[in-house]
């Protein structure tokens, strides 16, 4: 060991001695912490901002709907299956004629000679040419009954019939009619007066070549008898997609039984609840933005067609619904689906941006530090709208290119918002 250290020169020695010192003198000084800060800075600059209200919710249809079998059987046929795309009164399953009750089967005959009839009323002229006879004979009786009243106003001619010597003689001499006679006159003159009115109603009623009212009534008996023969089927409300189909052929299925679930995926929307502080930033025909859970990578889009006028409180807070429809989903895009919605409330250009994180509060006021000659300087500001990562500086000695500090010394206020 002796004659390895004698190798060294005494030169050598003098050497790693000062490397020594120096190597002791940085971590004294190092661990000191009276070296100067490091700050984080970032240049202030220009650009846009685009400030939103978010929240979450869930997908639904514009139009959903449960169906149900309407009475009991077995089902038949089942034309559709989930996915299926169907039109509005599409039949989707039926029931076996044989498992049905006797009124269901009748109704069937019933439809029959209803819609007959409803044929028959729209394409016969019969009842108009009878209803023109009709109108022919009660203007008739009307002017007979007037006559015979208007000659009831003067003198009228009287007969007396006697013998005389056996022959036959009649006396002729003018009179007056009495009370009795003149009241029956217009009891009849009345009666043909409201005939001729209700001669003149109906045939009124064939103008256009049919009686409405008629053809009402024959309308409704074939909406009953149709209503009837639908307890047998599921039809389809509106024009959309299976969603959840049950039934199978040979299934025994009683009223109340679920069949199918039908939604219109052509209009997908979602509701969320936004707090009473941003609701009145919301308006109708607003962006949207929104994200799912399951949908990683990408990003839909939609607008604001509802903004509830009326809060609910939970748990102390006061939200309000407000209803966004996505403009491009896809198939991807399902009903039940969470999604995150970002209203665009306000949208600026070429402004002064402030990030969020730079900003403290310093005795009520929101303050920034630029690095001035290696320096934190503090700076008072106002700030506008805010994106949540920026906000947009409305007042304060800051100019684009000033180096703002992130991360400024924490004993000079809170962070912006905290």
């Amino acid at each position: 060991m002796k004659q390895f250290f004698s190798k060294f020169s005494r030169r050598a020695w003098i050497i790693l001695g000062v490397v020594v010192v120096v190597l002791l003198a940085v971590i004294f000084f190092s661990t000191r912490g009276e070296s100067a800060p490091l700050f984080q800075t970032a240049e202030v600059e220009r650009g846009n901002l685009i400030a939103t209200v978010g929240a979450t919710g869930s997908v639904r249809a514009q139009q959903s709907a449960m169906l149900v079998w309407q009475t009991t059987g077995i089902v038949e046929s089942v034309q559709a299956d989930v996915g299926t795309r169907v039109n509005h009164d599409d039949v989707l399953a039926s029931l076996d004629k044989q498992s049905l009750n006797q009124s269901i089967i009748l109704a069937e005959a019933d439809l029959a000679s209803a819609q007959q009839a409803l044929d028959d009323l729209l394409n016969s002229g019969t009842a108009y040419a009878q209803a023109l006879r009709t109108l022919d004979a009660a203007e008739q009786a009307y002017k007979k009954a007037y006559d015979y009243r208007m000659g009831l106003n003067g003198r009228i001619t009287l007969t007396e019939a006697y013998i005389v010597n056996g022959v036959p003689r009649v006396r002729y001499y003018k009179g007056y009619a009495d009370a009795e006679t003149i009241a029956d006159a217009d009891e009849k003159l009345l009666l043909a007066q409201s005939q001729l009115d209700d001669a003149r109603r109906t045939l009124d009623r064939f103008k256009d070549g049919v009686d409405p009212a008629a053809v009402a009534a024959a309308e409704a008996r074939v909406a009953a008898a149709q209503s009837t023969l639908n307890l047998a089927y599921i039809l389809a409300p509106f024009d959309g997609t299976i969603t959840q189909a049950e039934p199978a052929i040979g299934d025994q299925v009683t009223a109340g039984a679920m069949a199918f679930r039908i939604d219109d995926l052509s209009h997908l929307l979602v509701d969320v609840q936004v707090s009473e502080v941003d609701i009145n930033s919301v308006a109708v025909g607003q962006n949207a933005t929104l994200t799912f859970d399951a949908i990683l990578g990408k990003e839909y889009h939609g607008k604001v067609v509802e903004v509830g006028q009326a809060g609910d409180t939970l748990q102390g807070v006061v939200s309000f619904t407000v209803t966004v429809e996505l403009t491009d989903a896809d198939e991807l895009v399902k009903p039940g689906m969470t999604a995150a919605v970002n209203v665009v409330i306000e949208e600026q250009q070429n402004v002064l941006l402030i990030p969020n994180r730079a900003v403290r509060l310093v005795d009520g006021q929101r303050v920034v530090y630029l690095l001035v000659d290696g320096q934190p300087v503090q700076v008072k500001v106002r700030l506008g709208s805010t994106s949540g990562i920026d906000s947009v500086l409305v007042e304060g000695d800051i100019k684009e290119g000033d180096l703002i500090i992130l991360n400024p010394p924490s004993q000079n206020g809170g962070p912006f918002g905290g």
